[in-house]
């Protein structure tokens, strides 16, 4: 006999990432749409996650550098899913997207090498040996070599939040691990 943990499981493990093409620019306007058609149809345990994969860049102008961010993938958005004629027509019919990446009409999964190739799984780094009240340096972005104390580790996520004296106060920053250096 199976139980309801046993079933989510299940659905987990039978989920897999597809690539919706959309039109140029249009990506984030889709899976916001698409977000929105999941829970007004109730189809969470379908269609678990939408994803519009992008990196973070560092860019000087006027001698001023600003961390903007851009899409890693233009035109395309991440969907991964369970593959159901009710999944396949939301995600073909949201506005904006053309279709699936894939031969004729019939989507093509990819690969756990491709999903991990794009980045979509997150890679978690293996050691960081900081712990709450540690003191860091940034390493990288607007707050670049600002120094501040560790208030919290979060190892699902790979974020740590720092509190940093600007202006004669404390701000709290959430960074990833990567952005900050014990000192």
């Amino acid at each position: 006999m199976m139980d309801a943990t046993d079933s989510v499981k299940d659905k987990v493990e039978e989920a897999k990432w597809y690539v919706a093409h959309t039109y140029s620019g249009h990506e984030n306007k889709v899976k916001t749409t698409m977000e929105k058609m999941v829970v007004n149809r109730g189809m969470e345990d379908i269609i678990q996650e939408i994803r519009v994969p992008t990196e973070e860049y560092t860019d000087t102008k006027n001698g001023v550098e600003k961390v903007k961010e851009r899409k890693l993938y233009p035109s395309y958005v991440l969907v991964k899913m369970i593959m159901t004629d009710e999944s396949w027509y939301l995600v073909r019919n949201t506005r904006g997207v053309t279709g699936f990446v894939g031969p004729g009409s019939k989507p093509v999964p990819l690969s756990d090498e491709e999903v991990k190739a794009l980045g979509v799984i997150d890679k978690k780094p293996i050691n960081f040996e900081l712990e709450v009240g540690d003191s860091v340096k940034i390493l990288m972005g607007p707050f670049k070599d600002f120094m501040g104390n560790i208030e919290n580790v979060d190892f699902d996520q790979g974020k740590v939040k720092v509190f940093i004296s600007m202006f004669g106060r404390d701000t709290l920053l959430e960074l990833d691990f990567d952005q900050v250096e014990g000192i």
